[in-house]
């Protein structure tokens, strides 16, 4: 049947934008190219943590990570070697009086750091709606904003169940994929609407070797690389090439394995399907999903941290939302802080405190698996954020 001349039109405007989008995919691809420098930290005078404590719980866990936070690097503190900048106007208020994901001073302040610490912000779904009914605006996602503008290419996620003998780390690609261009799809016509996905060799690569070097740095012996690159043929493909190279060429020591998505899914607690896995490395989506459903099996969201890292600069968060429900039902300081306090361990150290993060992993796990004096359950029967960070202080205290 052939097109009217209507449909021919509305082709025309879908290559345009389509056309518009590449361009500046070209763009980006160059930056990549000359973004080599990395941040040594141990030859900063100063290193600057800027905070964005986020919306709904964000706030209330933020509080409790910045107290271990201060506790732990008390000396770099008093001294000045380190210091702790506090990231206003960041709300989910703001940003739609505003009309804008990511206000221009936030992030100009954002810049102004070395590393970021951040809690959980507000992300509009369709159809979601203000307390009075009101409809939400549709907005982009800040977090996404956040990795693309300073370039934070790898979400570096560890999961560690000492009882099933399960220590991973997972390299999710955090800035192609489905998400690059998740609000640039074209609607064209009423019928017809396309998103898309990208891939660039610069962005694999780049994503690939961070995994290796994890892998070499830390007596890793294998990187499984997450793809569906029996169906999604070029993107998926690509990336699976890509991993295959770097590990090949870079480092022939570290062996390559391969899973499928949706295997890796449904079977990722089974330990015959993982046997041997240590590293893994996901484009975008999947990572998102795949380090979802790991951190559940780790205890939860509320357990899991993640780290968003550049060349310059890098960013550490919880992995949860804002736990809405939490908030509606009066139940806010009953919120789990341990995901954000595992951050500020993340956080401490990619500055050069390893230490400190080891301390502070020994104490977490004696709180959280062996001794677990208290216990957050979110609800009014556990401990809230604040008592469990005292008995958590308490310990590290201890040690």
């Amino acid at each position: 049947m052939a097109t009217t001349t209507l449909q021919e039109q509305q082709i025309k405007t879908a290559q345009e934008k389509l056309a518009e989008l590449i361009r500046s995919d070209f763009a980006r691809i160059e930056r990549m190219k000359a973004d080599e420098e990395v941040t040594d930290f141990s030859k900063l005078d100063t290193i600057t943590i800027g905070v964005m404590p986020g919306d709904g719980i964000g706030p209330i866990i933020m509080e409790q990570a910045l107290r271990v936070l201060k506790d732990l690097m008390a000396p770099e503190l008093a001294s000045g070697k380190v210091k702790i900048r506090i990231i206003e106007g960041m709300t989910f208020e703001r940003r739609v009086e505003l009309g804008e994901s990511l206000p221009e001073d936030v992030l100009k302040a954002c810049k102004e750091c070395n590393v970021l610490i951040k809690g959980p912000f507000t992300t509009p779904r369709a159809g979601d709606k203000f307390p009075d009914g009101t409809p939400m605006p549709n907005m982009v996602s800040a977090n996404s904003l956040l990795r693309r503008s300073l370039d934070l290419f790898a979400a570096v996620r560890p999961i560690k169940i000492p009882e099933k003998n399960i220590d991973w780390c997972f390299f999710r690609e955090n800035i192609e994929g489905e998400y690059i261009w998740g609000n640039k799809g074209i609607q064209v016509n009423e019928d017809l609407a396309i998103d898309f996905k990208v891939q660039t060799k610069q962005g694999s690569e780049r994503i690939a070797r961070a995994a290796f070097e994890y892998a070499r740095k830390n007596g890793k012996h294998n990187v499984t690389a997450v793809t569906k690159a029996n169906i999604v043929k070029l993107a998926d493909g690509n990336f699976l090439k890509a991993v295959h190279h770097i590990g090949e060429t870079e480092y022939p020591d570290i062996e390559v394995q391969e899973r499928l998505v949706d295997a890796m899914t449904a079977k990722m607690a089974d330990p015959e399907f993982t046997k041997g896995c240590e590293v893994f490395v996901l484009p975008n989506l999947y990572g998102d999903i795949v380090t979802d459903a790991a951190a559940e099996m780790q205890g939860g969201l509320g357990s899991a941290s993640s780290s968003n890292i550049g060349n310059k600069y890098a960013l550490f968060e919880a992995i949860h939302g804002t736990a809405p429900y939490l908030i509606s039902h009066g139940r806010a300081q009953y919120a789990n802080p341990c995901s954000l306090i595992r951050a500020a361990g993340q956080l401490m150290a990619h500055i050069g405190y390893g230490d400190r993060t080891a301390k502070l992993e020994k104490a977490l796990d004696i709180c959280c698996n062996t001794e677990k004096k208290l216990v957050v359950t979110t609800d009014k029967d556990g401990a809230t954020s604040e008592e469990f960070t005292t008995y958590l202080l308490d310990t590290l205290k201890s040690l």
